[in-house]
C-alpha cells in the first residue's frame, strides 16, 4: 500500500552571521524594506507561547512579549530609527516578510511536486547570530514519496554548488521568481552575505554555517497507513528516509542500524514519532488520532520551532567562540561573552511542559551541545591559567627591576654619603 500523508509542512531553516559591530545598520535596512515587518508576540494571540516558557527563557526568546499598553503604542508610532534603537537593545528581533501573493512552485518537470512558501521569517540574536526560516507546503499530492524528494532536493538550493547542477529540475512557477536561483539570490540579499566577495571573517563564519538548510518537517499520514491493523514496520523504511532527509529513491536495502545510529528517536506516544538529527527535526504521526492533524502540527511550529532555534543558536554561539579562540586579541571578551551566555541560557529549564523538556534534552543531546561546551569550558581555563601566569610574570619582572634599581639608587646614597663624610 502507498504512503500518502494527511497534512505535512516543511520549515527550511538557514543560519547566517552578522558582524556585532553592524547588527543595528541590519536591524535598521530590515526596519526599512517595505515588505518586513517587525514582528510582535503579545500575551492575548501567542498565549500558548507565553505559557509554554518559563519567564527567564521567555524574557530572553521573546522580549516584545514586555510591550504593553502605552510602551507598545509609543513603540508603533515611533521613528524608524528609534524603533531601531529600542530593538536593538533587546536579546531577539523577529521579521516576517511579506509578498503580495503567495509563491507557489513545482519540483520536476510537466508532472512535478508542487508546493507553496507559506511564509517567511527572520529571527536576530543581538549577537549576530540569525536565522532565515521558509515554510513550505506541497500542493496537490498527497504521496509521501513527493514529500521525500521534496525536502531532499529543496534543502540544498541554498548551497554554493547549487549552481553547478540543474538543481535537480526545481522549478518556480510565480512572477515573484523566476527560477530557483532567484530564491537563493533572493536568501543572500536578505543576509547580507556577498558570495563574490569573501573576506578572512567570511570564511570563518562558512566554516561555521552549513551550506545547505536544516530542514525541520511535520508529516501525518492516513490511517490506512498506520493504525492498529496496519504496523508502523510497513512503513518504517520510508520513515528512515523522512527521518534522515533522503530522497524516496534511496536504497532500497540501506543499513537500518547506520541510519538509526545518528538519530535520536522519541516515542513518548504510540503513533508520533519525533527523529532528531545533528540538521534535521522531524514529526511523523498517523490520523488516528484527531489531535495529530489538528493540535500537534499548530504546537511543533510555534513551541517546539523555537525550541530548535534556541538550541542552534547555542550550538552556532558556541561554535563562533571556540573559532574566535584563534584570535587572542579578544579573548577577555569572549570570556565575558561566555560567562554571560552560561548565566543567561545554558542549562536553565525552559519549559515545564513534559513533552517539551525532553524535546529540548534530546536536542541538545543530537546537537552535542554539552561536549563542546565543555570544549570551550577548558579551552578557557588552559589560556587563562596561561594569561595568569605570563601576567604574573610580568608583575614579578617589574618587582625585581624596582628592587634592582632601588638597591643601585641605595647603594649611589651610601657611596654619596661616605664621600661626604669623609671630607
Amino acid at each position: 500500500m502507498e504512503l500518502k500523508t494527511k497534512y505535512q509542512y516543511t520549515y527550511f531553516i538557514h543560519p547566517y552571521i552578522i558582524d556585532e559591530t553592524k547588527y543595528d545598520k541590519y536591524i535598521l535596512k530590515l526596519l526599512k524594506d517595505k515588505r518586513c515587518s517587525y514582528k510582535i508576540f503579545e500575551k492575548e494571540k501567542d498565549l500558548d507561547i507565553y505559557n509554554f516558557f518559563l519567564p527567564n527563557i521567555r524574557s530572553f526568546l521573546f522580549p516584545s512579549f514586555e510591550l504593553r499598553g502605552e510602551l507598545l503604542k509609543d513603540f508603533k508610532n515611533s521613528k524608524v530609527e528609534d524603533k531601531k534603537r529600542k530593538i536593538v537593545r533587546n536579546t531577539v528581533a523577529y521579521f516576517t516578510y511579506d509578498f503580495a501573493e503567495d509563491i507557489q512552485g513545482k519540483v520536476g518537470t510537466e508532472d512535478g511536486i508542487f508546493f507553496k512558501i507559506e511564509g517567511i521569517e527572520i529571527i536576530c540574536f543581538n549577537t549576530g547570530i540569525c536565522f532565515f526560516t521558509m515554510k513550505t507546503h506541497l500542493e496537490n499530492t498527497n504521496k509521501f514519496t513527493d514529500l521525500l524528494d521534496f525536502n531532499y532536493r529543496f534543502k540544498g538550493i541554498n548551497s554554493e554548488f547549487a549552481s553547478l547542477r540543474d538543481f535537480e529540475n526545481i522549478k518556480i512557477q510565480t512572477d515573484t521568481f523566476n527560477d530557483i536561483k532567484d530564491i537563493s539570490e533572493f536568501i543572500h540579499q536578505i543576509t547580507g552575505v556577498n558570495s563574490k566577495s569573501k573576506n578572512q571573517s567570511q570564511n570563518l563564519k562558512e566554516n561555521i554555517i552549513n551550506s545547505q538548510f536544516y530542514t525541520y518537517s511535520y508529516v501525518c499520514v492516513e490511517t490506512s497507513n498506520w493504525s492498529e491493523k496496519s504496523n508502523f514496520s510497513n512503513i518504517e523504511n520510508d520513515f528512515l528516509r523522512f527521518a534522515n532527509v533522503l530522497p524516496s529513491n534511496y536504497n532500497s536495502d540501506f543499513n537500518k542500524a547506520n541510519l538509526e545510529h545518528n538519530l535520536h528517536i522519541i516515542e513518548k506516544y504510540k503513533y508520533i514519532k519525533t527523529t532528531i538529527s545533528n540538521t534535521s527535526s522531524n514529526v511523523i504521526c498517523s490520523g488516528i488520532d484527531t489531535y495529530n492533524y489538528t493540535k500537534l502540527p499548530y504546537e511543533y511550529e510555534n513551541q517546539y520551532f523555537y525550541l530548535y532555534i534556541l538550541s542552534l543558536y547555542k550550538k552556532i554561539f558556541l561554535m563562533k567562540l571556540n573559532t574566535d579562540f584563534k584570535q587572542y586579541d579578544i579573548i577577555v571578551k569572549m570570556r565575558e561573552k561566555f560567562t554571560k551566555f552560561t548565566r543567561k541560557i545554558w542549562n536553565k529549564e525552559v519549559t515545564l511542559d513534559d513533552t517539551g523538556s525532553l524535546y529540548y534534552r534530546t536536542l541538545n543531546k543530537a546537537l552535542e551541545l554539552e561536549e563542546l561546551y565543555t570544549e570551550i569550558q577548558n579551552k578557557y581555563e588552559v589560556i587563562y591559567k596561561e594569561l595568569n601566569i605570563e601576567k604574573n610574570n610580568n608583575y614579578y619582572s617589574i618587582i625585581v627591576m624596582l628592587l634592582i634599581f632601588s638597591l643601585i639608587f641605595n647603594t649611589i646614597n651610601i657611596i654619596f654619603l661616605m664621600y661626604w663624610l669623609s671630607r
